[in-house]
């Protein structure tokens, strides 16, 4: 019975704390895992931490006052020690050895006290960090140019910095039985939906994991499971703090998982999806425009390949003085293989640039100008109008931030195209049929519709998504 005590609760034997503590972690076989023992007021003291976490500055400052304590002024309880001689802001105490574990391997610094039941642990953890740059993928023209990065401290204070109420909540959690992964909440209480807050709550206390490995992505399926069919995104995520902070003010939850750079924000609309800060950051009439723009080049996309190949098939049903889109030369490869090979060729090239040095990046972009331009045109593999449209195809799916819903068309785009080959006609409304099923039929976390406020219909709320209006009129 006793050891069943000591293996959950620690005793007042600093011997004793010891011993069990340097059983469990191991501490001689982990060079980060420091730990020093040393005499503060005349008792029996060690400290425990985890080199990298704590600067050194701070940790010789405060070995240099626990020396200074003279034996008769030494308290004779954590408590009162906590209270009256800790140089620190963040202090707390515990006495589960589960919790202490948790703490110091979180980076807080463990201080045992011979004569004390319960351990002191110092908040004094610096993260390693970069700085808060604009993100490479969530760029504004306008704006600020600050970012989140993979400390979940600092991406806190940043939505903390605009929106400066007491109602703005951030509750922690953690995920992942070796991870133990923190995971932040952030939601206004007087705006959020609570019933769709304790769902999400209750959903990450219940995740049977062992590890967030992919950080939120992890975490998203972990969430969502229902199946993963359905290509369109589940989710909104972004690297924007601002684009963070207006999704809060509006009632939203935006979820923060340490290690990851990006917010994840629920629950979203696929209109929500295709909105970007340059909206807001410009006038009306122009946030109007770059985001109509946004609509019908996302359209485009999916639109334009098929359609070629459908009047290759029909050149009776090409309008009247369009007969130039016509194929000029004779194709060597039927039409839906060279779009199926360029379909796949481009994503090629886009992985060759996420994975080529910067020096390399101008090379690359060469020769890949050369080998799918005049050289695979020349060689017969393909026809000129064909690598019109695809490159048209490639460059506007950039438009859109979200890359889940630029490949969501992307697939969507290739099943029409092989529909229509073989069907015609009938294929080319199957795969269109295909799209706005998918789209309407996708759920999201909150079991609402995708598509609102267009179903149900909400005429207010659904021009308010096509139209940027001035501040005054959009206010809630």
């Amino acid at each position: 019975m006793e050891e069943s005590v000591n293996n959950t609760k620690m005793t007042s034997s600093l011997a004793q704390n010891m011993a069990y503590f340097n059983g469990k972690m191991q501490v001689d076989k982990s060079f980060d895992l420091v730990y020093r023992v040393m005499h503060i007021g005349g008792r029996e003291a060690c400290i425990y931490f985890i080199d990298g976490f704590c600067k050194d500055e701070t940790m010789q400052k405060m070995l240099q006052y626990f020396i200074s304590i003279k034996p008769e002024d030494m308290p004779d309880n954590a408590h009162m020690m906590s209270k009256g001689f800790m140089p620190h802001v963040e202090v707390d105490l515990k006495d589960e050895w589960e919790q202490i574990t948790y703490s110091v391997l979180s980076g807080v610094f463990a201080l045992f006290v011979d004569g004390y039941d319960r351990c002191i642990l110092i908040d004094a953890r610096t993260y390693p960090a970069r700085s808060v740059s604009e993100p490479e993928k969530d760029k504004a023209l306008r704006g600020s140019k600050d970012g989140f990065v993979e400390t979940i401290v600092f991406n806190t204070a940043l939505i903390r910095r605009r929106i400066r109420t007491p109602d703005l909540r951030m509750e922690m959690m953690n995920a992942g039985t070796s991870s133990r992964t923190d995971v932040v909440l952030c939601y206004m209480d007087s705006r959020v939906d609570h019933d769709f807050l304790e769902k999400i709550k209750s959903r990450i206390q219940n995740i049977q994991v062992d590890a967030l490995t992919m950080n939120q992505e992890s975490l998203a399926e972990c969430l969502y499971t229902r199946s993963w069919f359905n290509p369109f995104p589940k989710f909104k995520f972004t690297e924007r703090p601002d684009t963070a902070a207006a999704q809060v003010l509006e009632g939203s939850i935006v979820v923060l998982v340490d290690n990851s750079p990006s917010a994840m924000i629920m629950p979203t609309s696929i209109f929500d999806v295709v909105e970007e800060a340059d909206d807001y950051y410009f006038p009306p009439i122009t946030g109007t425009y770059l985001r109509l723009s946004r609509f019908f080049i996302s359209i485009m996309t999916f639109f334009v390949t098929p359609t070629f190949l459908l009047f290759m098939q029909r050149p009776e049903w090409i309008p009247t003085g369009f007969e130039f889109i016509m194929v000029k030369e004779t194709p060597n490869i039927p039409l839906i293989w060279q779009f199926l090979l360029l379909e796949l060729a481009i994503d090629g090239l886009r992985l060759a640039a996420v994975n080529t040095p910067n020096m390399l990046s101008t090379p690359l972009s060469v020769m890949a100008a050369i080998v799918l331009g005049e050289f695979a045109v020349s060689s017969g593999w393909f026809n000129a109008e064909v690598l019109l449209y695809m490159a048209f195809v490639a460059i506007a799916s950039y438009t859109q931030a979200n890359y889940e819903l630029s490949y969501a068309i992307k697939f969507i785009r290739i099943l029409t195209l092989i529909l229509t080959a073989c069907l015609g006609i009938y294929g080319y409304i199957a795969g269109v049929a295909v799209l706005v099923f998918s789209i309407i039929t996708n759920k999201t976390v909150a079991d609402k519709s995708y598509i609102y406020p267009l179903l149900p219909i909400n005429m207010k709320q659904l021009a308010k998504r096509f139209f940027r209006l001035r501040l005054p009129e959009a206010k809630k």
